[in-house]
């Protein structure tokens, strides 16, 4: 469905302007805070660790990694690629939901299945909550709701998500580096919070193929304080209740971290989804990220659906999207 005659329908069904004055700012040092953020992580090289797990899997391989994050600490990944390799691989680095880790090797299938390398990133500090997680995160924080979307939220130097997104960018740098993968031929894929993270690295990596968020998280932090019913948004309305006083800290801190300002600046060709009926990220807030996105991109809206969007219907189209962003290459080598 083209975006023209998606979006009046959509406006209204919500009956939610589309133009909220309810909106983030971006911060005149936005681009030289990630600037000085990752040249500190470069400064740490990224000591990968590729260890091969035994699996009863047939068609795919898959190894243990790590890599150096944030700060040179530690961080878990996922690789998987399929054994039958004729060319070097187009590549997905996979970020995840919120609560969520890397899961276990067996899970998440889909993409190595498909014939790409998939990396999946565990996210620093989760993964009880929905599939397990291995990573820490050894930085304390000020007081903060259960959960982690308040962490450090009075200094944007402190906050929790600048250690998971530059994470996230030295992921890509990690699977740039392997010889049977095809560096000029990586996209970054999530949902919810992981769709936010991937929103953040299109707008901070150059030369990324395509990008997929779907429902993503952190996409007008200002409006989905005020529209969430559930999950993370909400965690920070209910910090703000509690710190009244600190809303304009709260607010400046987390306009260094909302996808609307990192991918003002993104030109991969890029995929979004939206659900009318979604609760945890409402449609409203991904308008909004979609609207900044500077490349070329599309907006799959799920009328009758809440946060799980359009479940394996969704995998069809983001399949095919991959397949027309992303050209193949050849000479792939063994890891």
């Amino acid at each position: 469905m083209s975006d023209s005659k998606l979006r009046p329908a959509t406006l209204l069904r919500t009956g939610i302007p589309h133009v909220n004055p309810n909106t983030p700012y971006r911060p005149d040092d936005f681009d030289s805070f990630w600037r000085a953020t990752l040249a500190d992580s470069e400064l740490h090289p990224l000591e990968l660790r590729v260890e091969p797990v035994e699996s009863p899997l047939r068609t795919i391989d898959v190894y243990d990694l790590t890599f150096a994050g944030f700060g040179g600490e530690p961080v878990k990944a996922w690789l998987r690629l399929p054994k039958t390799k004729e060319s070097r691989l187009q590549a997905i680095v996979e970020y995840v939901g919120y609560g969520s880790g890397r899961g276990h090797h067996i899970e998440n299938l889909l993409w190595s299945s498909a014939g790409y390398a998939h990396l999946t990133m565990d996210t620093r500090g989760q993964g009880s909550s929905h599939s397990i997680g291995h990573t820490p995160d050894s930085h304390g924080s000020g007081p903060s709701t259960p959960g982690f979307a308040t962490r450090g939220i009075g200094d944007p130097n402190g906050y929790y998500y600048r250690r998971v997104i530059t994470d996230a960018v030295r992921a890509v740098a990690a699977i740039r580096t392997f010889d049977c993968v095809d560096p000029s031929r990586v996209a970054v894929f999530g949902a919810s919070q992981g769709g936010g993270i991937a929103l953040a690295v299109a707008g901070l990596v150059e030369g990324l193929s395509a990008v997929v968020a779907k429902v993503p998280f952190m996409s007008n932090f200002p409006l989905g304080i005020d529209l969430a019913e559930s999950g993370p948004y909400t965690e920070i309305a209910s910090w703000l209740r509690i710190h009244a006083q600190e809303e304009t800290a709260a607010l400046h801190t987390l306009s260094y971290f909302d996808a609307v300002n990192f991918v003002q600046g993104a030109t991969a060709p890029a995929l979004f989804s939206a659900a009318l009926k979604d609760a945890v990220c409402p449609a409203p807030t991904v308008y909004t990220a979609y609207d900044s996105y500077a490349g070329e991109k599309s907006l799959n809206l799920w009328k009758y659906s809440g946060h799980e969007g359009g479940g394996a219907s969704e995998e069809f189209g983001v399949l095919t999207f991959l397949e027309a962003s992303m050209a193949s290459s050849s000479g792939c080598r063994s890891i």
